[in-house]
């Protein structure tokens, strides 16, 4: 569905004891996802929204729900109009899709996702 928080992001700065963390306190789960970055889907064992972590990129990383949109270009270009900032413009996740990271104009984080299996 469009316009809605289809994802969830968990910055880490130790992975492995958040994960424990997380695993304990909810048992959830984290499955390596291929290549060479550090990034872990969570299994929550239901369907929900669906949720990552990866190694915090810089000290104001913070957890960032993305929203489902369908185009992030124009959705990037409305949202830059509108008063928000870009600081991981729009990249590829391979046969999934396109992401990309802005800062709302009161500095929060969100993410916006496209779904394009096409992507690379």
């Amino acid at each position: 569905m469009i316009n809605t928080v289809c994802f969830f992001e968990l910055p880490a700065d130790d992975l492995d004891s958040l994960q424990d963390f997380y695993h304990q306190m909810f048992d959830w789960n984290f499955q390596k996802v291929p290549g060479d970055f550090q990034y872990y889907k969570i299994d929550m064992g239901q369907e929900t929204v669906k949720g990552g972590m990866t190694a915090r990129q810089d000290p104001q990383h913070t957890p960032v729900n993305y929203v489902k949109v369908g185009s992030a270009r124009e959705s990037i270009a409305k949202a830059v109009k509108l008063g928000a900032k870009v600081i991981v413009p729009q990249k590829p996740v391979p046969g999934a899709g396109w992401f990309a990271v802005l800062l709302d104009p009161q500095g929060n984080r969100i993410g916006l996702w496209e779904e394009d299996l096409s992507a690379g």
